[in-house]
């Protein structure tokens, strides 16, 4: 009866989790106003400086039935805390920076309330310590091109924010570039995510990454297509990228990851502006990688149907997705489908209802299957998480 009960509040809530509100820190000059922009240079130092963040608390289930008939159910209140500023330093050349809960962790800033019967710090500082940089570094733009360096959000293209490959919280720790034009979108970088906070990789790993999107305007559609190529060097024999483990890819009998991840992707998007009064897309991406010789491909299929932008407004968004073991890089894709990683297949429903000026109501169910390499054992497993948010942007 709960798992019933859960899944009908979380189909009833309509979230689509923190998707309008994926990038706090991104930059105010950006937003469309009608408000002249003054040059930097006759701004004062405070004008220069923008704040945004936002506020996620969570309910969340994750229920776990193992082919013995065996279970692990958990229950969880969890919050997520995001603060950034952009600092103007030229009209080109803007100080980015920005922190988030969760103690670090590369792919997730969720952090979980203590339990009543196990007190914990003061509140303050429950809050503040797990407080960590997720961005820092610099953005330049010229035209149509823009550069960032240091740690920042990425700036690849994925078709109705799938996961399949790089988990929406992911930031990259190097230097990228991205030229883009009404019909193209190209996007090269280099960078090691072993600089960032909590890995626990032996060695260090480099990532090379490519991504082309050709953008056309259909007469009832916008049209993408692109094809990204990502190279990790130093992957195979390395230990686990983080405490969390393998996340689905395959360890060697030492626990070294037994395979090298160079990964070929593509997709296909199609967006329109009015399906039942609501804009409506579609898209559909696989991953392969070339670099394993089995269990080695995986894809997803989705579609929305809405965009919060006003207040009343709604959408959702369903996903099937299907992923081998060495797919991708277990450590860097979706965070919360299969309970993170690879080896697993099944179905995603979210929606998102903006109720407020800068106020929403989220949520997620998940219906999935959980491959028996995933979870030690000789046959699959099921797997269900509801996760009901409330968010507000500040």
């Amino acid at each position: 009866m709960k798992k019933i009960l859960l899944s009908m509040a979380a189909i009833a809530t309509v979230s689509m989790a923190a998707e309008d509100v994926i990038t706090p820190i991104k930059r105010i000059a950006e937003v469309k106003s009608t408000t002249p922009v003054l040059p930097v240079a006759e701004k004062s130092f405070l004008d220069r400086i923008h704040f945004k963040g936002d506020l996620r608390i969570r309910y969340e289930s994750k229920e776990t039935e193992y082919y013995d008939g065996s279970e692990s159910n958990k229950y969880l209140g969890r919050y997520r805390l995001r603060l950034g500023a952009n600092i103007d330093i030229t009209d080109n050349l803007h100080f980015d920076i920005g922190m988030r809960s969760g103690f670090g962790n590369p792919t997730s800033g969720n952090q979980t309330f203590a339990e009543a019967n196990k007190p914990t710090e003061a509140l303050s500082d429950y809050f503040f310590q797990s407080l960590r940089f997720h961005v820092l570094g610099i953005t330049y733009t010229s035209g149509n091109s823009t550069w960032k360096i240091g740690r920042q959000e990425y700036m690849l293209y994925r078709p109705i924010r799938s996961q399949l490959v790089w988990d929406n919280d992911l930031s990259m720790n190097g230097v990228n570039y991205q030229y883009q034009d009404d019909t193209k979108m190209i996007t090269v970088g280099i960078n090691q995510p072993t600089y960032a906070e909590n890995v626990t990789a032996r060695d260090d790993v480099n990532l090379f990454l490519a991504q082309y999107v050709h953008k056309t305007k259909l007469e009832f559609a916008k049209l993408n297509l692109g094809a990204g190529f990502y190279y990790y060097d130093g992957i195979k024999g390395n230990t686990a990228f983080y405490d969390s483990g393998r996340l689905g890819n395959t360890l060697d009998e030492n626990g070294l990851y037994e395979n090298d991840y160079h990964i070929v992707e593509g997709f296909g998007e199609l967006k329109f502006k009015d399906v039942l009064g609501k804009p409506f897309a579609i898209a559909a991406g696989v991953a392969y990688n070339t670099a394993a010789d089995d269990n080695n491909f995986g894809y997803d299929i989705g579609l929305k149907l809405g965009k919060t932008k006003e207040i009343g407004d709604w959408q959702v968004k369903y996903s099937y997705t299907d992923i081998e073991e060495d797919a991708v890089l277990g450590a860097h894709s979706d965070s919360d489908n299969f309970g993170g990683g690879t080896a697993a297949k099944g179905h995603a429903i979210r929606g998102q209802y903006k109720f407020g000026k800068n106020t929403y109501l989220a949520g997620t169910y998940f219906i999935n299957t959980l491959y028996g390499s995933k979870v030690g054992d000789p046959a699959d497993a099921d797997y269900e998480r509801v996760q009901l948010d409330a968010i507000i942007k500040f």
